[in-house]
């Protein structure tokens, strides 16, 4: 398969599965109104997308906002931002709300219209782009700050989207750019144990294959193409386009893995705090790449 029909899959399959955070992938019914679905779009779909987007993440947030231990809101207000693979809005929102010139962009239609649709909502003056990640249609150094949570490890051309990213980032620019991680709990076990091996899946799916299966809309039999990283893959591959890159693990799926999937029935309550902690910055399913240009 050819890397651009790959990713006509890649935005056909999430503009018919968006990242809705509902309990089904794709669907706007929540735990909280298991009997009714929300309508796509109005004040009580975003509100249930950013109450489980926040929830999920809630190690991240401080005083400074959602997500303030990840983004340096303050150093960047007045400054142009863009976030690339927006989905419905919500960090866009949160950077406009911090006084951001924000520009969201996705390759999926649905993405942008709905992001667009919440800005208005909001009151906000940002209309967010359809744009192709391996083609970003703005000029070299025109951003301050660029970041992408989540998206990328669907790119089947992974390398020319961080090339772009870089790209139309300011020298001396900032970025983040949070991709699965390939040497997780998450992926060892559930991935390649439970997935790959006791359920022999790994014999007639390749390692692309059964991650791409297994990870966002598992329910569905997942997305045509997600790729998790390590560490040592990203600092080779940003490194050539950033002059300082770093690393951090989000593990904010750790307490859920022991717990909610009864991987290990007890021994979440057992484990210190401390301990959790340590798993979660060593094995979590989120690698943090942030750095300068």
């Amino acid at each position: 398969m050819s890397s651009e029909l790959g990713k006509k899959e890649v935005k056909n399959w999430w503009a018919d599965n968006p990242m809705t955070y509902g309990s089904v992938h794709g669907k706007t019914g929540y735990p909280d109104n298991p009997e009714r679905s929300v309508p796509l779009g109005s004040p009580e779909f975003f509100a249930e997308v950013d109450q489980t987007f926040y929830s999920w993440n809630d190690p991240l947030h401080d005083q400074t906002g959602w997500f303030g231990k990840l983004f340096p809101y303050e150093r960047f207000r007045e400054k142009r931002v863009l976030e690339v693979g927006c989905g419905m809005g919500t960090m866009s929102m949160n950077w406009a709300r911090h006084g951001a010139i924000v520009q969201p962009v996705d390759l999926n239609p649905v993405a942008a219209v709905q992001t667009t649709n919440r800005m208005r909502l909001n009151n906000i003056p940002v209309q967010a782009a359809q744009a192709d990640g391996n083609h970003l249609p703005f000029a070299d150094a025109t951003f301050d700050y660029v970041y992408s949570w989540g998206v990328l490890h669907h790119s089947p051309m992974l390398e020319l989207s961080i090339e772009q990213l870089l790209r139309v980032l300011k020298p001396g620019g900032e970025f983040g750019v949070m991709l699965y991680n390939r040497r997780s709990l998450l992926y060892w076990y559930f991935i390649q144990y439970r997935e790959g091996f006791l359920h022999r899946e790994s014999a007639f799916l390749s390692p692309l294959q059964l991650a791409s299966r297994y990870t966002d809309g598992e329910r569905e039999e997942g997305n045509p193409h997600t790729w998790p990283v390590t560490e040592p893959e990203m600092k080779e591959l940003f490194g050539r386009f950033a002059r300082e890159v770093r690393f951090d693990v989000l593990g904010t799926d750790v307490d859920f893995f022991m717990t909610e999937l009864s991987v290990f029935p007890g021994l979440a309550r057992r484990i210190p705090r401390a301990m959790k902690d340590a798993l979660m910055r060593r094995w979590g399913w989120s690698l943090w790449i942030k750095g300068v240009k």
